[in-house]
């Protein structure tokens, strides 16, 4: 691996100019597809199939031809002025005109006023129209929506007060690239005091921003074909920027070393790609499990936002071992710092904080062990406490009209009316249809826990039909749960009695389902990457106990910082810092989502770090030597690539997007864990304490074994080529 990794950084120097221009008709070749693909269709049809909600979701389709269950829907609530009721002549003629010109637009499908309805609450005071669109959300063009909001501003002059929920006029996420911005513009800073060299800094910047134009340029070129959405465009970028970042600074920074060590250009840049390019192959092959794993969720959404995000990182692991080193080859001095371009001697690396602190963890390495492993555990202690979900419009600003909506709806209906259930009844197989639906509705409309069940809509076969169920609590709470399980419970016996069977679905059921599935799914999926990624890097390090040591470091980084989201997201602890309004469950997705990279990630900087304790052992420095030599060769290096992945990750907290904000949270406290406090603190104490049982591989397995050479044990300094240039060397020093 290292021989052939060298021979590509030397070809990929000398052949620079071939290189950058091929990496040109790449990025030009996508971003032309791009700009001639069709507008993604992002078919969300079959968010999740195999579970109940969604497979009645899918019945909805089937047997109610002309209707779009995905179309858009605005549920405008009506609010009278205190002491009046939104049945009074005037307020009842503002509703009703509000209803009328809605139902006059051409892509309206339905306008129901709540007199013709029922839907007015108890006491008056409240009231609600639901208006159906024929399209969806996307397709609504400004003049669809400015005339629903005419309509909606004309109603307020009476007096009333109303708000509107639903997806028609909901605010769609930004596709801006703010969060990147921050995320460049504080890497650029980062990358500046750890080189001291504007090239050096900016050659991993340039290189990153080209693998990330590549990445998602492709992805919108293969947007309508595969329904890729901006959240997978934004989660592959989120990583394809902050690993192509860090794989090209691992490169950069050892062929600076290599330069100091007296290494001409062209040799320096084969020895960069052979060593530290040996390092981000495994590095990025492990976060691309970790990432094509997600498939064995069996969620399609999380599917694409997995591989899109390992194609991304793919395309860096490529950038760092062709473009870094042909970049290199246009300016082999400036990426020197001034100190080097100027110095005459080759040094030894000399101590620095690294070897000061690595030093310190190999005298105390009880210590050090015990307080990492209690301060993520504490940490983690919020992660016993995880409530999953999907929120919704109770998780946007009070400043929102949806917000807004939600609250009326509450305090007029009840909590429930938020997150009615939808039950569909398939009645084909049934003696007497209407009879059996009756039936049906009757038992569970009975149930503990259902407030009110809405009358049955027939579909024009007569053989299905819809109801609403509005439970007591709202759509988050643990008893609503309770009631879904009752009632698909009562299915059996109803079946038999009736001769008709229903299924329970809408946003509430399917996210209950959703987050049962996700459940079952975490471990399956915990385990697919684990091994395999164990048996990488078995292969990488030849040994038993350092990936088992990898694994376990990572499972504390990980608990810590789903402690964390459950601490600020959930209980809402500094959640105003983070923007958050409303705290609650935390999305479905984000959980396993986060193990995945995290694990990804975590992974990286074992590589990297343990890679070069690696090599000094396998170079004949002792054990307790060898992980002096990883920390005064790596760990400002490390130290600088995990600051520059917070920076990436935490400008994404500022989306408006919950999940991508809560992930860049998450991200963002699980590389600070697991950078400053397990890959710094605890892998070299566990270190320490194993010496070199560390390194330990039985016989019959080293045999088995592939020998892949990451630490570059097989590279041998060849001739000088003609036209390189060696570093200047400065008088040797008395």
């Amino acid at each position: 691996m290292a021989t052939l990794l060298y021979r590509l950084g030397r070809t990929a120097f000398r052949r620079r100019w071939l290189v950058v221009l091929l990496w040109a008709v790449i990025l030009g070749g996508a971003g032309v597809g791009a700009a001639t693909a069709p507008a993604s269709s992002d078919d969300s049809t079959s968010f999740m199939p195999g579970i109940e909600a969604q497979k009645a979701f899918d019945l909805i389709g089937e047997r109610f031809p002309g209707t779009d269950a995905n179309g858009a829907d605005a549920r405008i609530v009506f609010v009278a002025p205190d002491g009046e009721k939104v049945t009074a002549s005037g307020n009842r003629a503002a509703i009703d005109a509000l209803v009328t010109d809605a139902a006059d637009e051409p892509k309206v499908l339905s306008a129901v006023s709540p007199f013709t309805a029922g839907a007015v609450s108890e006491d008056g005071s409240t009231a609600y129209a639901t208006v159906n669109y024929k399209v969806k959300a996307e397709d609504l063009t400004d003049a669809d929506k400015a005339a629903l909001e005419k309509a909606i501003a004309e109603a307020r002059t009476s007096g009333l007060t109303v708000e509107v929920g639903g997806t028609a006029l909901a605010e769609q996420p930004a596709a801006g690239g703010s969060a990147e911005a921050i995320g460049i513009g504080l890497a650029a800073v980062i990358l500046l005091i750890t080189f001291g060299s504007l090239a050096a800094a900016g050659l991993p910047l340039l290189t990153a921003v080209i693998g990330v134009g590549t990445s998602m340029a492709a992805i919108m070129a293969l947007g309508s074909v595969f329904g890729l959405s901006l959240t997978t465009g934004t989660l592959a970028s989120m990583l394809g920027l902050a690993v192509g970042i860090d794989y090209a600074l691992f490169v950069v920074s050892r062929y600076r070393e290599e330069r100091a060590n007296g290494h001409a250009p062209s040799e320096a840049a084969g020895l960069a790609v052979g060593t530290a390019g040996s390092a981000v192959v495994f590095a990025g092959l492990t976060v691309v499990i970790a990432l094509a794993g997600l498939t064995v969720v069996g969620v399609p959404m999380l599917t694409k936002m997995g591989l899109c995000a390992a194609g991304a990182v793919v395309i860096a692991v490529l950038v760092a071992l062709t473009l870094v080193p042909a970049l290199l080859g246009m300016w082999p001095n400036a990426v020197l710092s001034r100190r080097t371009r100027k110095s005459r001697a080759v040094r030894e690396a000399a101590d620095n904080g690294g070897t000061r602190w690595a030093r310190f963890v190999l005298r105390r390495p009880v210590a050090v062990l015990v307080a990492c492993v209690a301060g993520l555990g504490v940490l983690a202690l919020p992660a016993a406490s995880l409530e999953m979900g999907m929120p919704g419009a109770e998780s946007k600003p009070v400043s929102s009209t949806e917000r807004r909506a939600y609250d009326a709806l509450a305090d007029g209906f009840g909590a429930g009316f938020n997150g009615p259930l939808t039950i569909v009844v398939d009645a084909k197989d049934a003696a007497d249809a209407k009879a059996a639906v009756t039936a049906i509705a009757k038992k569970i409309g009975a149930t503990d826990g259902v407030v009110s069940v809405s009358p049955a809509q027939f579909n024009p076969a007569g053989d299905t039909a819809l109801v609403s169920a509005v439970p007591a609590t709202g759509p988050n709470d643990e008893k609503t749960k309770d009631v879904v399980q009752t009632i698909r419970a009562e299915r059996a016996a109803l079946e038999r009695e009736t001769g008709a069977t229903f299924e329970v679905t809408g946003s509430t059921a399917m996210n209950i389902d959703i987050a049962d599935a996700l459940q079952s799914a975490l471990f399956p999926y915990l385990a697919v990457i684990v091994v395999l990624a164990l048996l990488l890097l078995l292969v990488v390090f030849r040994s038993v106990l350092v990936p088992v040591k990898a694994a376990f470091g990572f499972l504390l980084s990980v608990l810590a910082a789903l402690g964390s989201v459950v601490a600020v997201f959930q209980w809402g602890w500094g959640a105003e810092l983070l923007g958050v309004e409303q705290a609650g469950p935390i999305m479905s997705l984000m959980p396993i989502f986060l193990v995945g990279i995290v694990f990804g990630l975590a992974m990286d900087y074992e590589v990297f770090l343990v890679a070069r304790m690696r090599e000094a052992y396998v170079h004949g420095d002792r054990a307790p030597d060898a992980v002096v030599s990883g920390f005064r060769h790596s760990a400002r290096v490390v130290v600088a690539a995990a600051v520059i992945m917070i920076a990436v990750f935490s400008g994404f907290i500022g989306s408006g997007e919950s999940m991508v904000k809560t992930i860049g949270f998450g991200l963002a406290v699980a590389v600070l864990f697991d950078a400053f406090v397990v890959r710094m603190a605890l892998v070299p104490a566990v270190l320490a304490l194993l010496g070199d049982k560390a390194w330990w591989l039985p016989g019959w397995l080293d045999r088995l074994l592939p020998r892949v050479d990451v630490e570059g044990a097989g590279l041998t300094a060849p001739s000088p080529v003609p036209g390189d240039h060696p570093a200047p060397r400065e008088p040797a020093r008395v």
